[in-house]
């Protein structure tokens, strides 16, 4: 990369952490305390290595950006402009992944493989992506543009653009039409389980009340032949 290329890239990785961590106040700053942006600079040097096929350097770089910066970055990795780590520490990023333009990772997040086989064995990233904390994007799987995952999912099949995925294993909730921005909410299978068992409580709570002859609003009194009543009270207020 020609030197007026690398410092307009690097240009668009600052430029990219201002438009997503409103706590960046200086250039400086950027420059001295975010080690999202040092692994960065690491994988370029450590990539460029890997690309001329230099042994035994590459892996050493990688290494020594981990232990300063606690991202971990597979010299192989492809990276778009405008990459962006906010806080990184437990980042994980292996060989054959590809990440798009203008795509952030929050820390703990592993894009994986679940291969041994020498190839395409980590998933791909489009553009314009933003991974939440301890994800888990698994295999040799494509993430569409524009896409949210959200903390804590592992998504181990293909999404598609402009949808937002949750969960373990990972599921669209939503999904956003470009032409206009609107959001479309998609049917939530485990949401809809939990609320059915909920139902299905109140149901056998009703039936065992009119066994017993209790009225419901008695609070699990005696009926009124001495016999006692069982009370079973819902424990899922919080759906």
């Amino acid at each position: 990369m020609a030197l007026p290329q690398l410092i307009n890239s690097i240009r668009r990785d600052i430029q990219s952490i201002y438009a997503h961590d409103p706590a960046a106040v200086s250039t400086l700053e950027i420059l001295l305390a975010y080690p999202g942006f040092h692994a960065r600079q690491f994988h370029r040097l450590a990539h460029a290595l890997y690309k001329r096929r230099v042994p035994v350097l590459p892996r050493l770089v990688s290494h020594i950006s981990r232990f300063l910066t606690g991202i971990e970055i597979h010299p192989g990795a492809k990276i778009g402009e405008g990459f962006f780590i906010d806080h990184g520490m437990g980042v994980v990023i292996g060989e054959t992944a590809e990440i798009g333009d203008n795509c952030m990772l929050y820390q703990g997040v592993t894009l994986g493989g679940t291969s041994t086989q020498k190839a395409k064995r980590h998933p791909t990233l489009g553009n314009n992506i933003v991974v939440g904390t301890g994800s888990q994007i698994i295999g040799a799987i494509t993430i569409g543009d524009n896409v949210r995952v959200g903390a804590g999912s592992v998504v181990v099949r293909p999404v598609p653009p402009n949808c937002t995925v949750v969960g373990v294993p990972g599921r669209i909730v939503a999904k956003v039409d470009p032409s206009n921005g609107t959001v479309q909410k998609l049917p939530d299978p485990e949401a809809e389980a939990i609320h059915n068992l909920h139902r299905r409580i109140e149901e056998m709570e009703r039936r065992l009340t009119a066994l017993e002859g209790q009225d419901p609003d008695d609070n699990g009194k005696p009926s009124p032949e001495g016999r006692p009543c069982l009370r079973i009270k819902p424990t899922l207020d919080w759906i």
